[in-house]
């Protein structure tokens, strides 16, 4: 894990974190600044940045989901179309059908990403949304147990001076009562 200190990331012992992991994957980080992230978003960042498979995973996913994709997939097939192969193009249909297979995989990987991503993130949520009612639980009983006291000190406060009136008022009456 890396802690930040000014715009260098520094791991926990103090050695220098790898100098762009915090930019991995550059599509989920570089709208924002680290320090104001999520801290699980940080830690699937840098988790996809340990792994050459997903970072590659991550490259054909953030590619095929683009429109420089679909451009390119245009050109390519009216090059194909006109240039190469007559009507009925049977190995362009042969080729974009196992296109649509490799890419439907990316799909579903990608899926899965960002479901264990957003799993990661609900736990993360959870935990300090528990941790923040114990704490109010605790608070409010603290308060609870203050406005107990204060209560009864009031109430032995009225108590007390209900009793020093009525102790002054009574011997006021007995004297004038008793000659």
């Amino acid at each position: 894990m890396t802690q930040q200190t000014g715009t260098k990331p520094t791991s926990t012992t103090g050695a220098p974190a790898h100098p762009r992991s915090y930019l991995r994957p550059t599509r989920l980080l570089s709208q924002s600044e680290p320090a104001k992230l999520h801290p699980s978003v940080l830690a699937e960042a840098e988790r996809r940045a340990a792994s050459i498979q997903l970072r590659v995973a991550d490259a054909i996913t953030a590619f095929a989901g683009s429109m420089n994709f679909v451009y390119l997939h245009v050109l390519l097939f009216a090059v194909w179309m006109l240039v190469f192969e007559q009507s009925p193009w049977p190995t362009l249909t042969l080729i974009v059908s196992l296109e649509a297979i490799f890419l439907s995989t990316f799909v579903m990987i990608g899926q899965n990403r960002q479901a264990a991503f957003q799993q990661v993130k609900a736990d993360h949520d959870y935990n300090a949304q528990e941790q923040l009612l114990e704490e109010n639980t605790e608070l409010t009983r603290a308060i609870h147990k203050l406005t107990a006291q204060i209560h009864e000190r009031i109430l032995a406060d009225v108590t007390a001076s209900t009793r020093e009136a009525a102790a002054a008022v009574k011997p006021q009456q007995d004297g004038p009562a008793g000659h």
